[in-house]
């Protein structure tokens, strides 16, 4: 999940040995034929070519500048085209009557002379972001990583995304970020002087989990507002499709910390929402690049199916899901739902359990309410592991000797896990409006 130019930097390219494509190769390249064309002798119909036209390097800069000069031609002939709509006003023709004077005569009549429009009050208005916000032109700009690098606690870290911090902060080398309250301070002596006002030593809102050196924090988006919109900022830094920023209040966030002698470390956080009426129990999920690939991101989807337990009903991830996070999703349903198939005992008279499709059909209503899995889940994972096969007239379940050896190998290694004697949380109900 890495850019182009995370892999290769600006001050390797030589755009100097750039060759760019020709019309005439790329006409014969269409029809099949290179039949070569005509010279023509002479210099009376050749035409010099323009000095100092030059193609362009391809950087990173010139595809910004490109973009908001488009961004700028279509909302001049939007003007324009409303304005040939109305008639002019007095005003307009006594600007163009003292133009066309200033000219002089010989320029022909005033209609042909162009005015530029003026600026409306809706120009000056700064494009609005959120999960709110429509989307217009401008969200091709957010394509473009903006900042360098991110100073979080003992690490630095390097964006992968887009973030709509402020613009005075994203112009600097470095961004140095409190690891407790998140809040963003342009320089190290600022992040210095911040910390030892710093109140806080560990995430705001109610510690519902701690087994260990493991934590987790529940936080309301509506109580604890100024920490979400931060942890959303930061949160878009390594996430393509993110769009939820301020308007925090509808959400639930559950930030995992890792405990030493100075604090409480961020690790990951997942949002849910307070009402969902698709039972989605995760909105927006994210470890950050520090501790992935250390078995975090299977512990913050598995307390969130925790909770859904404790709720007493199934739930499913908010899709689409991004790439890291599809392949998150599809190893936990795999080792969950092994797990279980695994531990079935034989029935009578019987060497192995052999599950038909009157016990799949069981199994499927038992895996989903001991892992509060959704079913339609549980199907996909069964399908892209092809363990339901057609034998003797009748569809079973099948378990390869190589899959239960690969899935017993993976769960010696998965050490850490959710331990729900040590959860302390107790659901609400928030469809009354008095609990938000």
């Amino acid at each position: 999940n890495k850019r182009l130019d995370e892999w290769v930097e600006e001050d390797r390219l030589d755009t100097r040995k750039i060759q760019y494509p020709r019309r005439d190769l790329a006409s014969a390249a269409t029809t099949g034929l290179n039949t070569p064309k005509k010279t023509l002798t002479g210099t009376t119909n050749s035409r010099p070519s323009s000095p100092g036209l030059t193609p362009d390097p391809i950087t990173g800069p010139s595809v910004l500048a490109a973009l908001q000069q488009k961004q700028q031609k279509n909302r001049k002939r939007k003007l324009d085209h409303t304005e040939s709509k109305s008639p002019p006003t007095q005003e307009d023709e006594g600007r163009r009557a003292s133009i066309g004077s200033a000219i002089g005569g010989s320029m022909g009549s005033l209609c042909d002379i162009e005015i530029p429009p003026l600026i409306t009050q809706q120009q000056t208005v700064p494009r609005q972001t959120g999960s709110l916000a429509t989307h217009s032109d401008d969200h091709a700009i957010t394509r473009i990583k903006n900042m360098k690098m991110i100073e979080l606690g003992k690490y630095r870290i390097k964006p992968w995304y887009f973030s709509p911090y402020p613009q005075e902060i994203t112009n600097l080398d470095c961004i140095y970020i409190c690891e407790f309250c998140l809040k963003y301070r342009k320089s190290r002596k600022c992040l210095e002087r911040h910390l030892q006002k710093c109140p806080f030593k560990h995430p705001p809102g109610n510690e519902i989990y701690r087994k260990g050196s493991i934590s987790f924090f529940e936080l309301d988006g509506r109580k604890n507002k100024l920490y979400a919109q931060n942890l959303c900022l930061l949160a878009k830094l390594f996430l393509d499709h993110k769009t939820l920023y301020y308007d925090t209040d509808p959400f639930l966030f559950y930030v995992m910390t890792e405990y030493d002698a100075r604090g409480y470390h961020i690790v990951g956080y997942f949002s849910k929402e307070k009402e969902s009426s698709e039972d989605y129990n995760v909105a927006c999920i994210l470890t950050l690049p520090p501790y992935q690939r250390k078995g975090y991101g299977k512990l913050l989807i598995e307390f969130s199916y925790e909770l859904s337990k404790f709720e007493g009903k199934t739930g499913s991830p908010e899709k689409p899901l991004s790439d890291l996070g599809l392949l998150s999703y599809r190893s936990y349903w795999k080792q969950t739902i092994l797990e279980i198939l695994i531990a079935l005992k034989p029935q009578e008279g019987q060497e192995k359990p052999q599950l038909t499709i009157k016990w799949v059909c069981f199994w499927l209503n038992e895996i989903c309410e001991q892992t509060s899995i959704k079913k339609e889940d549980v199907i996909s994972t069964l399908t892209n592991l092809e363990l339901i096969n057609y034998y003797r007239g009748q569809y079973i379940l099948t378990l390869n000797k190589d899959l239960v050896e690969s899935h017993r190998k993976i769960m010696e290694k998965r050490k850490i896990r959710i331990d729900s004697k040590y959860l302390h949380w107790t659901p609400k109900d928030w469809a009354k409006r008095g609990k938000w």
